[in-house]
C-alpha cells in the first residue's frame, strides 16, 4: 500500500453507519453509569452549576410555547384578511407576542399572496388547487 492509502482498493474503511472506537468505548461507560452521572450533573446544577443548569433548561424547556388563539375558518380572501386583522388586534392587545403574531401571520400571508394575481377571485381552495395544477414557471 502506498502512502496516504491505508485501505486497499474497494475497502473505504468503517461500513457506512459504524461508530468510531472512542465513541463505542463513551457509550458503553455511559451504560454503565448513565443513573449516576445524570445525578451528579443535576446536583451539580442545582448547586449553582451555571453551564449544566442551561444545559437541563435548554432541553427540558419548550423554544416557543403553545398558543390557544382563535382564528376565523379561511375559505376566501376576505376570511384571510380578517384572520389577518385578528391576528394584530391580539398582539396589540398583548394576547400573544409581536413574534408569536408573526408566525401566525406568516401561516395566512401566503394564501394572499397565491390568489393575488386573479383579482376576480374571492375564494382561497379553488384559486389554490388552480395554483397548483397549472405552477407558475
Amino acid at each position: 500500500m502506498r502512502r496516504g492509502r491505508p485501505f486497499p482498493p474497494g475497502n473505504g474503511g468503517r461500513p457506512l453507519g459504524s461508530k468510531n472506537k472512542n465513541t463505542l468505548f463513551a457509550a458503553s461507560l455511559l451504560e454503565r453509569d448513565h443513573e449516576a452521572l445524570l445525578r451528579k450533573a443535576l446536583e451539580l446544577a442545582k448547586r449553582g452549576n451555571v453551564r449544566l443548569l442551561i444545559f437541563f433548561l435548554n432541553r427540558l424547556l419548550p423554544r416557543d410555547r403553545l398558543i390557544s388563539f382563535d382564528l376565523p375558518e379561511i375559505v376566501s380572501t376576505s376570511d384571510a384578511r380578517g384572520a389577518l386583522q385578528s391576528i394584530l388586534v391580539a398582539v396589540s392587545a398583548g394576547v400573544i407576542s409581536p413574534a408569536e403574531g408573526a408566525s401566525l401571520a406568516a401561516l395566512i400571508a401566503p394564501l394572499l399572496h397565491k390568489v393575488a394575481g386573479n383579482p376576480s377571485s374571492c375564494d382561497l381552495i379553488p384559486s389554490l388547487a388552480n395554483h397548483l395544477q397549472s405552477p407558475e414557471e
